[in-house]
C-alpha cells in the first residue's frame, strides 16, 4: 500500500514549515508532496499531485481556502482514468468562529493555530479513518460538498427584509432596479453584474454580502460567483462530462452549474 500523501497550504512560510514538522512527528508515514503559499496554487498543484489529505489554511490572499476547497470540488476529476477520491481536509486556522463553522459543519476536522501536538495527533486519527472509509467514493464526495456549502454560508444571517430595490451603476448615472426584475447576479473583479432583461448594471457589494439580502426561496445560488432568479430558470442541461448548464428566460447566456450546487437540480 502506497504511503498517504498530503498538501499544505499556507501563506506563512515559518507555520507552513512548522506544521510540516509537526506532521513527521505525529504521522511519519505521511508524505508531503507540496506546499502552496496561497489558494490558486493550492488548487493547481492539488490537481496536478492528487494528494490524500489537505491541510488548508482558511486565511489565504486572493483565494481563502475555503473558496480553493469549493474550486477544487468543482474541478476534481470525478469519472474516467483520472478518477481518484476526493481528499480529506482539515481546515487550518487562527479564527475561533471559522473553528466553530468547521466543527458545525462536521468538515473532517480543523486545527486552530498555533498547532498543539496533542491536538494534531487527534485529527491525524480522524483523518486516517476518513481515508480508511474512502471506498464509499460518491458518498463521501457528496457528504464532502454538503460540508463545504455549510462553511461557506456560515455566519450569513439572512436579512429580516428581503431586499427589494437596488441602486446600481450605469456609466455615470444611478439606476434603481427593482430586485424582482433581475435575472442573475454575476461577480465580476470588484463588481457584481446585475442582469436585467436587456440591461446590465454594476454594484461594488460583493456578493457574498448581497446573497443573505435575497429572498432565499427566490434567489439561488448556483456557482461561487453566479446567483440567480430561480424562477427565470428555462431548462437545466446536462452535458456529456456530466456538467450542468442553465437557460435562463430574458438571457441569451448560459450559465454553468457548480458541482457544489448541482443537488438543486434533481428531476422530480
Amino acid at each position: 500500500m502506497n504511503p498517504p500523501r498530503a498538501l499544505i497550504a499556507e501563506d506563512e512560510p515559518l507555520l507552513a514549515q512548522a506544521l510540516q514538522a509537526e506532521l513527521a512527528r505525529a504521522w511519519p508515514e505521511l508524505r508531503i508532496v507540496a506546499v502552496a503559499g496561497d489558494g490558486a496554487s493550492a488548487v493547481q498543484q492539488t490537481l496536478q499531485q492528487q494528494p490524500d489529505v489537505l491541510f488548508f489554511d482558511v486565511r489565504m490572499p486572493a483565494l481563502s481556502g475555503l473558496d480553493a476547497a469549493a474550486r477544487l470540488a468543482d474541478e476534481w476529476p470525478q469519472h474516467g482514468p483520472d478518477a481518484r477520491p476526493f481528499p480529506a481536509l482539515v481546515f487550518v486556522t487562527a479564527y475561533d468562529q471559522y473553528a466553530m463553522q468547521a466543527f458545525e459543519a462536521q468538515a473532517v476536522d480543523y486545527l486552530l493555530k498555533p498547532v498543539e501536538p496533542a491536538r494534531l495527533q487527534k485529527t491525524v486519527v480522524r483523518v486516517q479513518q476518513a481515508l480508511a472509509g474512502r471506498s464509499q467514493g460518491a458518498m463521501n464526495f457528496e457528504a464532502t460538498l454538503a460540508q463545504l456549502r455549510g462553511l461557506l454560508n456560515a455566519g450569513a444571517a439572512p436579512a429580516a427584509t428581503p431586499l427589494k430595490l437596488i441602486q446600481a451603476g450605469v456609466g455615470t448615472a444611478i439606476r434603481l432596479v427593482p430586485v424582482e426584475e433581475v435575472i442573475y447576479f454575476e461577480a465580476a473583479d470588484k463588481y457584481v453584474r446585475v442582469i436585467t432583461p436587456g440591461q446590465e448594471a454594476l454594484i461594488r457589494t460583493p456578493l457574498r454580502e448581497l446573497l443573505p439580502q435575497l429572498d432565499a426561496q427566490a434567489f439561488w445560488q448556483v456557482h461561487r460567483g453566479t446567483v440567480v432568479r430561480a424562477a427565470a430558470i428555462e431548462q437545466v442541461t446536462r452535458d456529456e462530462a456530466g456538467r450542468l448548464s442553465l437557460q435562463l428566460r430574458g438571457s441569451a447566456e448560459r450559465l454553468a452549474v457548480s458541482r457544489l450546487y448541482a443537488h438543486l437540480f434533481k428531476a422530480m
